[in-house]
This record gives C-alpha cells, sequence and structure tokens, in this order.
C-alpha cells in the first residue's frame, strides 16, 4: 500500500509545485527557502521511512498511520484555538501574522515528515501543511512548499519500494489519474475559499480518517 501510494505522488507533486509556481507563492523568497530545505531533509529522511516500514507489521502499520494523522490533526486544532481571535491580516487572509520558522524547525519538519511519509506512503502534504500552518506560515505559503517537498518524498521512496517490489502498477495508474485530477482542482479550491475554512475542513477531515485508519489498515 505505501509503495503504491508514494508512485501515485510524484506526477501530482510536480503538477502541484507547477500550479502553485504560477499563482506565485513559490516565487516568494521565504516559500523558495522552506520548500528547499524540506526537500533536502526528505532525502534523508525517505529511505529511513522505507526502512522502517519493512519491520512494520500490517497491524502496527495502522496503528502508526491513525495515530500520525490524530496528531496531526490535533496539533493543527490546537494553533486554529489559539489564533482566534487576533485581527484577520489582508495581506495573507490567515488569523495571525506570518512567523516564518528557523531552519532549524524547517529541518526538523522536513525530516520528520520524510521518514513518516516514506513508512505510511503519503507524500508529504498531508503533514507538512499542518506543521508548517502550526508554525504561523500561511496556508496557501505551506501548501506550496510542500508540494516541492512531495515530488522527493515520492521519487525516493518510489524507488525504494520498487526495489523490494512493493508497487502494484496497475493499481497506481488507477488511482493517479484522477487524483492528479483532483490536484488541479484542490489549487482552485485553496484559492477560492477563506483560509479558516480550510484549516477547519483538514482537521474535520483527518479526525475523521484516523480511527478508519486504525481499523482497516
Amino acid at each position: 500500500m505505501a509503495g503504491t501510494a508514494l508512485v501515485t505522488h510524484v506526477a501530482t507533486g510536480i503538477a502541484g509545485t507547477a500550479a502553485f509556481a504560477r499563482s506565485g507563492q513559490l516565487r516568494q523568497v521565504h516559500t523558495r527557502r522552506t520548500a528547499l530545505i524540506l526537500a533536502g531533509a526528505a532525502v534523508v529522511g525517505t529511505p529511513v521511512g522505507v526502512l522502517v516500514n519493512a519491520r512494520l507489521s500490517q497491524r502496527a502499520f495502522g496503528y502508526v498511520l491513525a495515530a500520525v494523522v490524530a496528531a496531526v490533526a490535533l496539533l493543527l486544532w490546537f494553533r486554529e484555538r489559539r489564533g482566534d481571535g487576533q485581527e484577520r491580516p489582508a495581506a495573507t487572509g490567515d488569523g495571525a501574522p506570518p512567523r516564518y520558522p528557523g531552519t532549524t524547525a524547517v529541518v526538523g519538519i522536513g525530516a520528520a515528515v520524510a521518514v513518516t511519509g516514506g513508512i505510511v506512503g503519503i507524500g508529504g502534504p498531508m503533514l507538512a501543511v499542518p506543521l508548517l500552518i502550526a508554525c504561523g506560515v500561511p496556508v496557501l505559503e505551506s501548501l506550496a512548499a510542500a508540494q516541492v517537498q512531495s515530488i522527493v518524498i515520492a521519487a525516493l521512496g518510489s524507488v525504494g519500494y520498487a526495489a523490494q517490489g512493493a508497487i502494484d502498477w496497475p493499481l497506481a495508474l488507477l488511482v493517479g489519474v484522477p487524483e492528479l485530477a483532483g490536484v488541479f482542482l484542490g489549487w482552485r479550491i485553496a484559492h477560492a475559499i477563506p483560509t479558516h475554512a480550510l484549516k477547519r475542513a483538514l482537521i474535520v477531515a483527518l479526525l475523521a480518517l484516523a480511527p478508519y485508519l486504525a481499523v482497516t489498515a
């Protein structure tokens, strides 16, 4: 499952990066810096995650994935609650002024996301976006930076899982084509609705997904 999922994220990561470059987020200095640091951390972290996955039972895999999803949702919810009542800046549309984390923090986020992505087969944005938002990075900039990292995680992870014969290529194609269309739809939605609504929708989706993953994975 993890290997097949990662293969689909190669194309979606490239498409997402192109979309956010077109809309301007990846032209911003802070966003490019964050994206490059995340991608660099993924070069080291992703192979570690692939190796860890080979030693996990299916039951443990489900528990790890569910725990990660729930933890990210709770972290984002805490950050959203803490930001309630603050003035909304016109420049970002966010609930709090932009606050860009330092290099050490971004490296830590990138490594944690890459290792986890390698283990459970996610491209990165599902974890990196909430973590960056929790550190004060605006939503659209978080999405843009995470898309760049997802290319590295997906590409390196796919190579690792392919070497183990752990990729279902027909299923990857079946899932990947509509997933690719969803990237552009999601990009348009992200630019069309308020960022608070995006955050709350993400929290609800992650909390709903966590128990399902624990039971069925």
